[in-house]
């Protein structure tokens, strides 16, 4: 019993690095396709999506599914999660190909201190001194950065806060990966397909006019969507929540890594000290998470004990 279950952590371990290092290797995808503006390549990304998913659901999904998750407040949730997302996936492939792979990955390491604040502002949830004294530092880094940079780091900002709403409204339905993307993708390809059209018939639609390959990319944004969600919802069946958001750093990690070594973007000092802030706020985040979720199972063995 005890090897089953060694077995089933290692694999959702496993699963979680394959879906995390995937997210953060995109930025090497998204310059493929850069003849293409971010608009449509977002367009093709929520058609071809759709299409992926679709097939992930007729041939994973047991029938019922719909029947599950058709309730006003599901599709309601699904309806502005759907839009929410189409923000954060239109705001990084544009800050991708535009050069800002580095401020992408900030937006990503900041996420989870968000999604914190969220919890604050609309559950109404207590931190303790710890998370706070994460979120003053998450808080000095983004004035820092505003002074090097000139402006607020909006790129980030864009992408944690639409993240962060994401994961939260995607909590309150009771839904699978396959096919909360799949009513995500319907909801938003309508639109999706009206703006290829009009592309079209003012003669700048890339898909099918720049050869095959490109066309062939643009519809493989579709596997580039639900190939690493497959391998997070694989992990999240199997490792504990805690493990996952340890686990999840690998992907800013890795688009901060190609940003300064792959993509050749400046880091000035300043810049250094606002990641530097943030990367402490996340130790001190996780620290805490561990030291928590330590004392959460020593506290439930003595009960189970007693």
């Amino acid at each position: 019993m005890r090897n089953a279950a060694e077995t089933r952590t290692r694999r959702g371990l496993i699963y979680g690095l394959a879906a995390y290092g995937l997210w953060g290797l995109v930025p090497l995808f998204w310059p493929l396709i850069r003849s293409a503006s971010a608009l449509e390549i977002l367009a093709n990304r929520i058609v071809w999506s759709l299409v992926v998913s679709v097939v992930l659901l007729i041939t994973t999904v047991p029938r019922g599914w719909w029947a599950r998750l058709r309730t006003g407040h599901n599709v309601a949730m699904l309806a502005l999660a759907a839009a929410v997302v189409s923000v954060n996936w239109g705001v990084y492939i544009w800050s991708v190909n535009s050069g800002h792979v580095v401020e992408t990955a900030l937006g990503y390491y900041i996420n989870p201190i968000l999604s914190i604040l969220l919890g604050v502002v609309l559950l109404h949830e207590r931190l303790a001194a710890v998370q706070w004294a994460a979120v003053g530092l998450a808080g000095l880094a983004v004035i820092v950065l505003t002074v090097d940079y000139g402006r607020p780091p909006w790129i980030a900002l864009t992408l944690a806060v639409s993240f962060a709403t994401y994961g939260f409204l995607k909590k309150k339905v009771n839904g699978g990966a396959v096919e909360t993307l799949t009513v995500e993708s319907a909801l938003l390809t309508v639109p999706a397909l009206a703006y290829l059209a009009y592309l079209q018939v003012i003669g700048q639609l890339t898909f099918g006019h720049l050869g095959l390959a490109h066309s062939a990319l643009l519809m493989a944004t579709g596997l580039v969507t639900a190939v690493p969600l497959l391998f997070f919802a694989a992990a999240s069946t199997r490792v504990p929540l805690s493990t996952l958001g340890l686990i999840q750093y690998v992907a800013p990690t890795a688009q901060f890594i190609l940003g300064i070594t792959y993509f050749h973007e400046v880091m000035s000092t300043a810049r250094w000290v606002g990641f530097g802030c943030v990367w402490l706020a996340l130790m001190l985040l996780a620290g805490y998470g561990i030291v928590s979720s330590r004392t959460h199972r020593r506290t439930r063995a003595v009960a189970e004990v007693a």
